[in-house]
């Protein structure tokens, strides 16, 4: 048994006499939890065309709510090709009809802009996506849970049988 300091910046500063070893073990659990929950936002990125049709534009925003869903940022870049430049003024329009249809899904992160031959926005989930996300991710962890619970059960229920 060990005098351990367990938050040095409280005043007066707690210690406890237990295990060092067990301590840092915890300690390190933590930490690797706490890494286990965090994720980094991507950039994923969805093409489209001035002149789309409307079976692709709906397969393209399918997957923008999915990037979205996931937690991700979605660049939306609509691409011009040779003569099409000519008509630049169909881009923002395009995009215009992408963000209604995303109305209650995305919000714009940045300012849409040209970038070469592409006009480009940044869209990011609302924070209503990211609950419902989080709130379906809480439910599989603890589905998965319980389930590895009841075949431990099954397993010690097995090795007492034999």
């Amino acid at each position: 048994m060990d005098l351990v300091e367990i938050a040095p910046e409280a005043k007066p500063p707690v210690a406890k006499i237990i295990d060092y070893k067990k301590f840092q073990y915890l300690e390190e659990r933590k930490l690797k939890e706490a890494r286990k929950n965090t994720r980094e936002t991507e950039l994923k990125e969805v093409r489209f065309t001035p002149f789309i049709g409307e079976h692709d534009l709906e397969v393209g925003l399918k997957k923008v709510r999915k990037f979205l869903g996931q937690g991700d940022l979605v660049k939306v870049s609509i691409i011009f090709r040779g003569r099409q430049m000519i008509h630049t003024e169909f881009g923002p329009k395009l995009l215009e009809r992408i963000k209604t249809l995303l109305a209650g899904e995305a919000e714009q992160e940045r300012e849409s802009r040209f970038e070469g031959k592409r006009f480009v926005s940044i869209l990011k989930p609302t924070k209503a996506i990211i609950q419902k996300t989080q709130q379906e991710k809480a439910k599989n962890i603890a589905g998965a849970d319980k389930q590895t619970n009841e075949e431990d059960i099954q397993e010690n229920n097995n090795e007492t049988e034999n």
